[in-house]
C-alpha cells in the first residue's frame, strides 16, 4: 500500500487554446517504494516527472490535464495503493472559472492559536463544505446565501470552485529561528555579529533540509488521519487535493519580513542562504517545477547601481521551460516568478512581490517591463477578450496608512527578526518608500482597463482582516467605471485575526484611520470602504473569499465568508462590467 508523505497537491497550469484544462498533481513518497501509478477517469496517467529527490524521499508530478467540454464536469483521480478517490471540476469550454481565494495558511506564534474560539481548521472546513456537498458532515446546516449556490450548483451534481487562489503565506517558515539551534543563538548576537555570521557546510545542510522537509510536515501532517482512513479531516490538504491551486509566495514562505529589513541585513550571508533555499523549495512545492530547471539569480554586471535594491539579470523563462509541457506561463525577461493566465472572460495576473523586494523596492525594472508587456498584449474588443482582470497582490494596495507608526518604527533604525511590527509596516504598498511604485501599479491597471475595455480588480491578503477598498480617478465621471479599481482583501484562513488585547487596540486604530481617503496624485485617490454588511472598514475575523462571474450580466461577484463565534457570515459585493464613455 502506497504511503503518501505529501499531497496530492493540485496545480492549475493554464487553459490551452485547444480547450485543454491543464492540471498537475504533486505527491511525495519514499524513494525506495517507487512511483505509484495514478489513474484519471479510470485510465492510467502518464509516468510522472521527478521534481526532487532528497534524503530518501522523491517528489513526483503527474499530468491530470483533460479537455473542457460544452458543460462543466467532475473529474475523478486515484493513486494506486491509496484507498481514496479525489475529484475536481473542469469548467465548460470558454467559461470563466469559479474561484476561491485564501491566504495565511499557518501561524507565526503557536501561542496565538490557543486564543481561537474554533478549531484551527474551522475556516478550511467551511470552505470545503461550500465547495463539495459530498464532504459535509451529516448535521451540516445551510444558510440563506448558501441555498442559492445549492440550487445553482450542488443540486446539479457540481462542485462550487474550479480553482483555488492562494495569495501568500501558504507555509510559515518563521519556526526556523527556533528549530535550528545556530539560528536561535544568532538571535542573541550583536547586530555586527549577525551581519558577519558565516554559514558553514553543516549549517547549510541543516537549512536546506529544513526548507525541503517542512512542506510535507505542514501540508500533510503526521498526526492527521491517513487518506482512506475514513474520518479524513477537512483541512488544507483536503482542499489542495480537490481544487487546482494558483500559488504565489509572500514573506512567511521565506521567513517573516523577508525583503523589508535593512539593506545590510538583506545582504548578510545568513539571510542570503535562507532565501536561496526558500526559493528552491518554493519552486518545487508551490510552482511544481523540477529543481534542476531553476536558474540562479544573477546580479546584473552591465550597469553600476547602488546595492540597496536587488537588480538581477532577466531570465528567459520560456526558453528554460520549453521542454516542460506543464510549465507555468512565467513572464519572459523577469528574474522573479510572476505569471499570468487567461481563462475564458477572466485574466489573472499573479505578481511576485518578494524575489526583488527591498525596503524601497517591490519589483525590479525587468519585472515591471515584463508585466506591462503581457498586459499590453491582452486582446481587446473580440468575443474572446477578457472582461475582468484579477491582479493578485500578496500585500494590499489599498489599506489604512499608519504614518505615525511608520515614523516611530523608522526612528529605531534596526532589524528585529522576531518582532514583525516594523517589517509589516515596511511591507505595505502604502509605506512612504513604496508610494511611487504603488502609483505606477495603479496607473498601469487603469490604463489596461481603459485600453482593453475591462474591469481591473486587486485581490490581496497578508493583513489578517477582511476588507474592501477602491482606488479611482477623480477627473473621470463615475459612469466611466474603468477608472475605478476594487480591492478585495481576504485573510486569514488559519492565522488568528486580531485577538489579543494589543491587537484589538490596533484594530480600533486601524478602523479609525481607514475612514480617511488617501491622495495618491492630483487626480488619483484611494479609499477604504465600509465592509459589505458591516459598520466597520475592516473585519477582524478569519475568512475566505469566493470570486464568481455572472456570465449573463457580466458582474464579478465577491463573497466573503467570515468566522464568528457561532457560525459564518456572508458579505457580498458586485463589480459591474466595464463602461467606457466615448
Amino acid at each position: 500500500m502506497a504511503k503518501l508523505l505529501l499531497g496530492p497537491v493540485l496545480s492549475f497550469r493554464g487553459a490551452g487554446a485547444d480547450g485543454t484544462w491543464k492540471v498537475s498533481a504533486l505527491i511525495g513518497v519514499d524513494e525506495g517504494a517507487g512511483a505509484p501509478a495514478l489513474s484519471l477517469e479510470g485510465k492510467r496517467a502518464a509516468a510522472p516527472v521527478t521534481l526532487l529527490r532528497h534524503q530518501g524521499r522523491v517528489y513526483l508530478r503527474y499530468d491530470l490535464s483533460c479537455k473542457a467540454r460544452k458543460d462543466e464536469r467532475r473529474v475523478s483521480y486515484a493513486i494506486d495503493g491509496v484507498d481514496e478517490t479525489w475529484q475536481f471540476t473542469v469548467p465548460a469550454k470558454g467559461a470563466a472559472p469559479r474561484m476561491a481565494y485564501v491566504s495565511c495558511n499557518g501561524f507565526s506564534d503557536p501561542g496565538g492559536m490557543r486564543k481561537l474560539i474554533k478549531a484551527e481548521n474551522a475556516v478550511w472546513a467551511d470552505l470545503l463544505c461550500n465547495h463539495d456537498r459530498q464532504l459535509r458532515p451529516a448535521d451540516y446546516a445551510l444558510d440563506r446565501e448558501q441555498l442559492w449556490h445549492e440550487a445553482q450548483i450542488h443540486d446539479q451534481g457540481g462542485q462550487r470552485f474550479h480553482l483555488m487562489l492562494m495569495g501568500g503565506d501558504q507555509i510559515y517558515f518563521d519556526s526556523i529561528w527556533e528549530d535550528i539551534k545556530p539560528l536561535k543563538r544568532w538571535i542573541g548576537l550583536t547586530r555586527d555579529e549577525q551581519l558577519r555570521y558565516p554559514v558553514d557546510a553543516a549549517l547549510e545542510r541543516e537549512i536546506e533540509d529544513y526548507y525541503l522537509r517542512l512542506y510535507a510536515d505542514r501540508w500533510l501532517r503526521k498526526d492527521r488521519a491517513p487518506w482512506g482512513g475514513g474520518a479524513t479531516p477537512l483541512d488544507a490538504a483536503q482542499a489542495m487535493a480537490r481544487m487546482p491551486t494558483v500559488m504565489m509566495w509572500d514573506d512567511h514562505d521565506i521567513f517573516d519580513g523577508w525583503g523589508s529589513y535593512s539593506p545590510e541585513m538583506q545582504r548578510s550571508p545568513l539571510f542570503q542562504r535562507l532565501f536561496h533555499h526558500a526559493r528552491r523549495a518554493f519552486w518545487v512545492f508551490q510552482m511544481q517545477h523540477a529543481i534542476e530547471l531553476l536558474p540562479p539569480l544573477t546580479p546584473r554586471a552591465d550597469v553600476r547601481v547602488r546595492d540597496d535594491d536587488p537588480l538581477y539579470a532577466p531570465i528567459a523563462w520560456p526558453r528554460i521551460l520549453a521542454g516542460d509541457k506543464l510549465a507555468l506561463p512565467l513572464l519572459d525577461g523577469q528574474p522573479g516568478f510572476s505569471f499570468a493566465h487567461q481563462a475564458g472572460p477572466v485574466s489573472l495576473m499573479v505578481a511576485d512581490l518578494r524575489s526583488e523586494r527591498s525596503q524601497e523596492q517591490v519589483m525590479g525594472p525587468a519585472s515591471w517591463d515584463a508585466m506591462q508587456r503581457w498586459l499590453a498584449a491582452l486582446p481587446a474588443g473580440a468575443a474572446s477578450a477578457p472582461r475582468h482582470l484579477l491582479f493578485m497582490s500578496s500585500v494590499p494596495v489599498v489599506h489604512p496608512k499608519l504614518s505615525l507608526a511608520e515614523a516611530f518604527m523608522d526612528s529605531f533604525g534596526q532589524d528585529h527578526v522576531l518582532d514583525s511590527s516594523a517589517d509589516d509596516l515596511k511591507d505595505h504598498w502604502t509605506n512612504d518608500d513604496h508610494e511611487g511604485e504603488r502609483r505606477r501599479l495603479v496607473e498601469t491597471l487603469l490604463r489596461t482597463a481603459r485600453d482593453k475595455r475591462l474591469r481591473a480588480t486587486i485581490v490581496s491578503g497578508d493583513v489578517h482582516v477582511a476588507a474592501w477598498g477602491v482606488v479611482y480617478r477623480k477627473d473621470v465621471e463615475p459612469a466611466d467605471n474603468w477608472a475605478q479599481i476594487q480591492q478585495l482583501t481576504s485573510t486569514a484562513v488559519v492565522h488568528p485575526s486580531l485577538v489579543s488585547v494589543m491587537e484589538r487596540l490596533f484594530f480600533h486604530v486601524l478602523d479609525s484611520v481607514a475612514g480617511s481617503a488617501q491622495t495618491l496624485d492630483v487626480n488619483l485617490s484611494a479609499e477604504m470602504m465600509l465592509f459589505p454588511g458591516s459598520n466597520r472598514y475592516v473585519m477582524a475575523a478569519r475568512n475566505w473569499l469566493a470570486l464568481e462571474l455572472d456570465e449573463g450580466a457580466g458582474k464579478l461577484w465577491a463573497s466573503w465568508r467570515c468566522e464568528t463565534k457561532e457560525s459564518f457570515t456572508n458579505h457580498l459585493l458586485a463589480t459591474d462590467p466595464v463602461r467606457v464613455q466615448g
